[in-house]
C-alpha cells in the first residue's frame, strides 16, 4: 500500500485509473469514503488519487497541533512520492483549505474544485462540524428528504475504519478555524467553488465570496447540507467532469 514519508508522519494514499490526475481532500475527520461517489464518476478519462490527511484513515496521526500549511506541505510530499507532476485538486470544507494553500506555495495543482469551502475558516461552525460525529449525523449532512434513503448502514461501516478520532479532530478543527488564504487575488489557478445552500458548517454566502474573491473563480451553489456531493452526486458530478474537461 503506498504511503508518503515526511518528518516522521506516514501518509497513506490510493490511486487507480490512467490519465491526468484527480487528487481528493477530504472535509476535517472524514476519511477516504467521503468521496466514493465522485472516485468512481472522474475514474476512467482521469486517475483519481485519494489522500488520508494526517490524523485521518490509514494515515499516522501525530500529536497536534496541526495547521493548514503543515497539511499543504503534506500533500507535497505524497505527490513526490507518487510521481504527480501535475494534478486537478479537489477539496470538502478543510480540504478545499488545503488545496487552496497548496496551490499558493507550490507548482503542480492545475485546477481547483472547492465544496463547502469559506473564504476564511473564522466563519466555520465546528460544533456543527462535530455533529457529523455523533448519532444525529445524517441530520448534518443530508436533506431530510434523503436522510431516510441514505445507505447509512454502509457509510457507518466505512466511516468506522476512516474517520479520524476525537483527538485529531479537534487538532483538524483548529487548523481549519485558523485557515486564512491571504489576498485571493493572488490566486491565477482556476477554480470551481461549489455552495451547499444549507449547510450548517459553512454559510453559503462565504463560499461565494470565496469565488467572487478568485480571479478565476466559478461560483455555483449546490441543494443539499454539507455532504451535498453525496446526496446530489450526479449533478455534482456532471459538474466537475465539464470543468475539468473544459481544462
Amino acid at each position: 500500500m503506498p504511503r508518503a514519508r515526511t518528518d516522521g508522519v506516514d501518509l497513506y494514499y490510493e490511486r487507480v485509473g490512467e490519465g491526468p490526475t484527480v487528487t481528493f481532500l477530504p472535509e476535517a475527520g472524514l476519511g477516504a469514503w467521503s468521496w466514493g461517489w465522485q472516485h468512481d464518476a472522474v475514474t476512467g478519462p482521469f486517475e483519481a488519487l485519494v489522500v488520508d490527511p494526517r490524523g485521518t484513515g490509514r494515515s499516522d496521526a501525530p500529536d497536534g497541533p496541526y495547521d493548514v500549511a503543515t497539511l499543504a506541505a503534506d500533500l507535497e510530499a505524497v505527490f513526490r512520492d507518487a510521481e504527480v507532476r501535475a494534478t486537478h485538486l479537489v477539496g470538502h470544507g478543510l480540504g478545499g483549505a488545503v488545496a487552496l494553500a497548496y496551490a499558493r506555495e507550490y507548482n503542480r495543482a492545475r485546477s481547483l474544485t472547492l465544496i463547502a469551502t469559506p473564504a476564511s475558516g473564522e466563519v466555520v461552525d465546528t460544533d456543527a462540524l462535530e455533529r457529523l460525529f455523533s448519532d444525529d449525523w445524517p441530520e448534518v449532512a443530508f436533506s431530510q428528504s434523503y436522510v431516510g434513503v441514505a445507505p447509512r448502514d454502509e457509510i457507518e461501516g466505512w466511516r468506522e475504519l476512516d474517520d479520524a478520532d476525537a483527538e485529531s479532530r479537534r487538532a483538524l478543527y483548529a487548523a481549519y478555524e485558523a485557515f486564512d488564504p491571504g489576498g485571493l487575488y493572488e490566486y491565477e489557478t482556476p477554480a470551481l467553488v461549489l455552495g451547499p445552500l444549507d449547510s450548517p458548517v459553512v454559510p453559503e454566502a462565504a463560499c461565494e465570496a470565496l469565488a467572487r474573491g478568485l480571479p478565476r473563480g466559478e461560483y455555483e451553489a449546490v441543494e443539499g447540507r454539507h455532504l451535498a456531493h453525496l446526496e446530489h452526486s450526479v449533478a455534482v458530478n456532471d459538474r466537475l467532469l465539464g470543468f475539468l474537461e473544459e481544462l
